[in-house]
């Protein structure tokens, strides 16, 4: 699921924070944002409310407004230019007592203004005059359909709103297509089948007209709807420019005077499932793109009207581009534009008068979220990690883990194992991304700090026979690190220089564990001491404290801190001579402040000089910049973090 289509509930109150919680949670990847100082605990804050909708506008998110609905009006009234580009807005009650699409109805307002009736037990106010008929509104067309012609949809629905009758023309298409668009509707009627279109004008008033002909003429009345029953087989080699692959397919659309609205899919061989030029005519056409396996693409072999012997010998069927378009096309698929070859490509056409579902052809390129969840509380959850979540269909994890996400698991397929099967979970997880599964890999904290993000990259590295894990789309999704979270709850200790070592031995000896912890003490460091202590590791925390009281105070600041973001979480201050690793587990994190660290009351921090310079100016008169201030990219481009607390 795309970012965008997830909804952010814009909040004012803490009345309305809390109508929004209740009914984000049964709305995969939904984002709270509140107004500062009005609604404490949202994902996210802002502070002029007129310019934070506008924002959001602007990038096309799905809105609901949970405060009057004129203050959403004024808001975007100024912005309101083209109702066929308008995201999804909504206006809530605070109370949670009404809900009214205001903008986007048929974009997708009208569907989500449903669902948050259906979680408060309201009825939704929806004002579409479609809808309210319990007509079809001509503008809300089902997925892989296009709507060709907005802007005759207003007079073609007035006719059905009024009565009238609407002739439906579908041309040699199956009626089986059009169950969407009549099962509620008794206005239209079949247009004859010698229905003349003369001068640009239909001969019999308003119409809709069902077609995938790219020379379809249309008049002043009539709606032209596209359907899906094309299917795009496409062959290129490695590396392909993926403007020729796009050339290749138009023109070979425009030769066999079909339309590239029709497009349901667009299919090639597994092998080509990263391929990028294949992946971005899916973007171009706006179609999904799926993959089907040699043996599936050899089985079209008696209907391909060029196969090949020598792409036999490549890649284990006789033909990828007129295979892929027929497979999808299905039994009853006809190839309407053969094998055409550019200097790289190929491309073939099929046609299915039933229509074509595309996302139902074969699989998707595969997707692994390596994804960090933070330490535990949903409030440090990212919104990238959350939106990931939501797309996933497979979760993968340690079972603890997984049981702290909550509600968003619901739904998806749960592969749990035990505390210490690192490995079995990465290739768990890479296996089923590379079978077409949306999956996401669960690390506590961030995916990248003593955690699973290295291991599925390390695992890629030792596998090369293992092509199909190479061709899954892999991203990793950052989270809040243990040693970011213990040191938000005691103040700022990491204000300078820091470090983190974990001081387990079980993947890392103990000489150059104990090389580390000796260079840091030396280097004067404020160290996030990760994995501290276990039931079988004992020795090495009070070895590392003895060593770090040969270089620092013996009052130096320690945190202690355990259960971070869970209910029974525990934040201790102490200091290092006072430090008693009886007191910690594998649960605890472990801080231990420099020499220039300092304890303010119950808050810890690190001073990083701004107050040895307060008022000073550099020579050129301006207050003195550091590069991490130039450039806050920086700061954190080469640090390294971990999941466990």
């Amino acid at each position: 699921m795309s970012r965008k289509a997830s909804p952010v509930f814009v909040v004012l109150n803490q009345t309305g924070l809390d109508t929004a919680r209740r009914v984000a949670e049964a709305l995969p990847g939904a984002e709270v944002h509140g107004l500062m100082g009005r609604a404490q605990g949202a994902d996210a804050v802002f502070t002029g409310t007129s310019s934070h909708f506008r924002s959001l506008f602007r990038s096309g998110r799905a809105i609901v407004g949970v405060c009057a609905s004129g203050i959403v009006i004024r808001a975007l009234a100024p912005f309101l230019a083209d109702k066929w580009a308008e995201p999804p807005v909504l206006a809530l009650a605070a109370d949670g007592s009404a809900v009214v699409p205001l903008l986007g109805g048929h974009h997708g307002a009208n569907e989500l203004a449903a669902r948050i009736a259906t979680v408060l037990g309201i009825k939704a106010s929806i004002t579409t005059a479609g809808d309210v008929t319990g007509g079809q509104a001509l503008e809300s067309v089902p997925e892989g359909w296009r709507l060709a012609t907005p802007q005759t949809v207003r007079g073609v629905m007035a006719a059905l709103i009024d009565g009238r009758p609407v002739d439906l023309d579908t041309g040699d298409l199956d009626a089986g297509l059009l169950g969407w668009l009549t099962e509620d509707s008794e206005g239209f009627r079949r247009a004859p089948a010698d229905a003349a279109m003369a001068d640009g004008g239909a001969a019999f008033g308003p119409r809709v007209q069902i077609s995938d002909r790219a020379d379809t003429v249309t008049g002043a009345e009539t709606v032209l709807l596209r359907p899906p029953t094309l299917a795009v087989g496409v062959g290129c080699e490695r590396g392909c420019v993926a403007g020729e692959v796009e050339n290749l397919v138009r023109e070979s659309l425009a030769h066999a005077g079909l339309s590239p609205q029709s497009v349901a899919c667009v299919v090639s061989i597994d092998l080509k499932a990263d391929e990028p030029a294949v992946l971005a005519l899916g973007d171009a056409l706006q179609a999904p793109v799926r993959f089907l396996d040699a043996a599936a693409l050899e089985r079209e072999t008696p209907r391909l009207a060029n196969p090949s012997d020598v792409v036999f010998r490549e890649v284990g069927c006789h033909g990828v581009a007129e295979a892929a378009a027929l497979a999808a096309a299905g039994a009853d698929g006809v190839l309407m534009q053969p094998k055409r070859k550019s200097l790289h490509a190929t491309c073939a056409i099929a046609r299915s008068v039933t229509g074509i579902r595309g996302d139902r052809v074969g699989r998707p390129r595969g997707r692994l979220w390596v994804v960090g969840i933070g330490p535990g509380a949903a409030g440090w959850r990212t919104p990238e990690a959350s939106a990931a979540v939501a797309a996933a269909t497979d979760l993968v994890g340690y079972s603890l883990y997984l049981d702290l996400l909550g509600e968003v698991r619901v739904g998806k397929a749960r592969h749990a194992t035990a505390l210490g099967a690192e490995a079995e979970r990465v290739t768990t997880a890479l296996d089923l991304a590379a079978r077409g599964r949306d999956v996401v890999l669960v690390s506590s904290g961030d995916a990248g700090i003593y955690a699973l993000a290295s291991l599925v990259f390390e695992t890629l590295e030792r596998t090369p026979g293992r092509a199909d894990w190479r061709r899954v789309d892999i991203a990793v999704c950052p989270g809040v690190s243990a040693m970011q979270a213990a040191a938000a709850r005691a103040g700022a200790p990491l204000g300078h220089d820091f470090c983190a070592i974990s001081l387990s031995d079980l993947l890392t000896p103990r000489a150059v564990i104990e090389r580390r912890v000796r260079a840091a003490a030396e280097g004067d460091f404020v160290i996030a001491l990760y994995n501290p202590m276990s039931r079988r590791r004992r020795d090495l925390l009070p070895w590392t404290r003895a060593r770090l009281l040969e270089h620092r105070p013996a009052d130096t600041p320690v945190i202690v801190a355990r259960e971070l973001g869970r209910p029974d979480e525990a934040v201790t201050l102490t200091t290092l001579a006072d430090l008693d690793p009886e007191t910690v587990d594998m649960l605890t994190l472990v801080l231990v402040g420099s020499s220039e660290t300092r304890r303010f009351g119950d808050r810890v921090y690190t001073p990083r000089g701004y107050g040895r310079d307060a008022g000073a100016k550099d020579t050129a008169g301006a207050s003195a910049m550091t590069d991490d201030d130039a450039d806050p990219g920086r700061q954190s481009a080469e640090r390294r973090e971990d999941p466990r607390p």
